[in-house]
């Protein structure tokens, strides 16, 4: 079952979800998807149980999962589970996560690899990353040209990650030899769908953890959650945030919204990074540590670097938090916000920092979240729409080449803002954009010989 968060989330409401008691049932439904795309079996009885009845051994030959090479996408507690039960049957495992550490990959012998090095190499391509505005539609005609011919691809995850008006030009040109599939972009799928009356297709109608035990597991856990919410306790499969008291969270509605788009701001900065471990959160503030609730903060920081929240703990990233106390009034709950992802290996966090890592600043002004920092350089812009940023050689001409660019694009600007830690030597410009460039466009803003590297955002 799919649920919008930010539907209980805009109505003030607590949504809750179960993920321990369907784990099992979750890992048996991989396999079970996983086997039958390699034996074609629900072909073969679909032919053998309807009307036509027709008995043919000979069409139906599948392929064998030993030695063969399982590429998961996705390594939280259910892609890691699909792993260890996959080595069980003698597959080769290799896993796709830039937030999964890669100690705790090496623990079950699985390699963590790059995204194309992941399709290009596997046999099989199982699903386990939720649905998000980087992973809509991830295979698609150029990913599924860079798969091995042949390959199989299980996805019991999420729909939408598939295009699958791609997937059945695939499957028709024999890329994909296979494709088995309980979730869909559109639940249920319309009746004349091409992808499921493919006859290489096994669909089931998304059963995940459809189970007598699964689901009374699942009622027990959502109850006692529901119980303990309306005592005042905090939910640990919370899947839009912590319930704070009525004046707390509108004392804190601004920063809420800034914790949320510097959590998504910093993730997309180390977009394609690998090895990522620990987040660090820094609340600057003239308050006592007892004064200042911060539970709701780090809740939404975590959410948007990554949801659903829980998803965070099954990567095994850490997130730890630091108070600075600042003199002054203590009238405003908050002065800053700053979140550090350390040791990534991305292009941007190598432009900006000797040791990796990436910090981004941000404040409230007038009730509206700015991003008044990232790494040393210091910008101000509105934490709102689409954001350039890039490291640069601070010399004349700069702003009008990039804003130029972005002219004869009929790309609007609607903000620019500069940093420089010293005269004539590195910068960062911030550009606030209404629309999406081109891929061309932004190529030729980074073929400009002092944008040393540079970044496009959605907030």
């Amino acid at each position: 079952m799919k649920s919008d968060d930010s539907v209980y989330s805009k109505s003030e409401n607590l949504a809750v979800s179960s993920d321990v008691s369907s784990l099992d049932e979750k890992k048996s439904e991989e396999m079970k998807t996983l086997f039958s795309s390699a034996e074609s079996a629900m072909e073969a009885w679909a032919l053998l149980a309807t009307s036509l009845g027709k008995w043919q051994r000979n069409k139906y030959v599948g392929v064998s999962l030993v030695g063969k090479t399982l590429a998961i996408m996705g390594f939280g507690k259910v892609g890691s589970e699909v792993a260890c039960r996959a080595k069980g049957v003698g597959m080769h495992v290799i896993a796709h996560d830039p937030y999964a550490p890669a100690d705790r990959a090496r623990a079950v012998g699985v390699e963590l690899v790059g995204f194309d090095e992941a399709i290009a190499t596997a046999d099989f391509i199982s699903l386990h990353m939720p649905l998000t505005p980087a992973t809509s539609k991830v295979l698609n005609d150029e990913t599924f040209a860079k798969m091995k011919k042949g390959v199989r691809i299980v996805n019991v995850a999420r729909g939408g990650v598939i295009d699958e008006e791609a997937l059945v030009r695939a499957l028709d040109a024999g890329t994909v030899a296979q494709a088995a599939l309980d979730v869909f972009t559109e639940e249920p799928p319309a009746k004349d769908s091409k992808l499921v009356r493919h006859e290489r297709v096994t669909v089931t109608p998304h059963l995940g953890a459809s189970t007598t035990e699964a689901q009374e597991g699942v009622a027990i856990e959502i109850a006692e959650a529901v119980i303990g919410a309306l005592k005042g306790e905090l939910a640990a499969t919370a899947v839009n945030a912590p319930m704070v008291p009525a004046e707390v969270l509108t004392e804190l509605k601004p920063f809420v919204v800034l914790a949320e788009k510097l959590g998504r701001l910093a993730v997309q900065l180390v977009g394609g990074g690998s090895g990522v471990k620990t987040i660090k959160v820094t609340y600057a503030s003239a308050r006592a540590p007892d004064d200042l609730d911060t539970r709701l903060l780090r809740a939404m920081i975590t959410k948007g670097i990554i949801e659903p929240i829980f998803d965070v703990f099954q990567r095994g990233l850490r997130i730890t938090e630091e108070r600075v106390i600042l003199d002054g009034s203590p009238e405003s709950p908050l002065e800053y916000i700053q979140v550090q992802i350390a040791n990534v290996e991305s292009r941007f966090a190598s432009a900006i920092s000797d040791s990796g890592e990436i910090t981004v600043e941000g404040r409230v002004k007038d009730g509206i979240p700015h991003l008044t920092k990232v790494g040393s350089f210091e910008v101000d812009v509105n934490l709102e729409g689409s954001i350039i940023l890039c490291r640069q050689v601070d010399q004349p001409g700069m702003i009008g080449t990039v804003g130029t660019i972005l002219g004869e694009e009929n790309v609007n600007v609607s903000f620019m803002s500069v940093g420089r830690i010293a005269l004539r030597k590195q910068a960062m410009m911030a550009i606030g954009v209404d629309d999406q460039p081109s891929k061309e466009t932004l190529k030729r803003i980074g073929d400009i010989s002092a944008i040393e590297e540079f970044v496009f955002l959605k907030l």
